[in-house]
């Protein structure tokens, strides 16, 4: 009688753990970055001034003085993208698809002519 033939366990390579290890990376890192801080801006109204929003933010994209004093200042948070179209190659052939194209985001703050914030806008151009 013959001894069961016993297959070897199977054991993942290194190159297997280093291609989880880094998708893994690379999935918390996208979602930690998705993060972000969201700002009261109705809270700050009165107290928050241009000086601090320039601190906080840098100098102002765009800035306007009317003629009563009062300031509109806008800040881009986020460039937007241009839409496109990808072209892949599958086991049916060439695929296209259409990437969808994203406006600008800005940040308008008015201040009245001492200073304070008055309005928080968010505007997408």
């Amino acid at each position: 009688m013959n001894p069961p033939i016993l297959a070897p366990k199977q054991s993942r390579s290194p190159s297997s753990w280093l291609k989880f290890i880094c998708t893994l990376a690379l999935a918390l890192g996208l979602f930690s970055g998705c993060q972000t801080n969201k700002i009261d801006w109705a809270s700050r109204v009165g107290t928050y001034t241009f000086d601090d929003a320039v601190k906080e933010m840098g100098p102002p994209d765009k800035t306007a003085t009317l003629t009563d004093g009062t300031q509109v200042c806008e800040w881009l948070t986020y460039r937007g993208s241009e839409g496109g179209t990808v072209i892949t190659s599958g086991y049916y052939g060439l695929h296209a698809s259409t990437l969808a194209s994203s406006p600008d985001a800005f940040l308008r703050l008015t201040f009245n002519p001492e200073k304070k914030l008055t309005e928080a806008k968010r505007l997408y151009k």
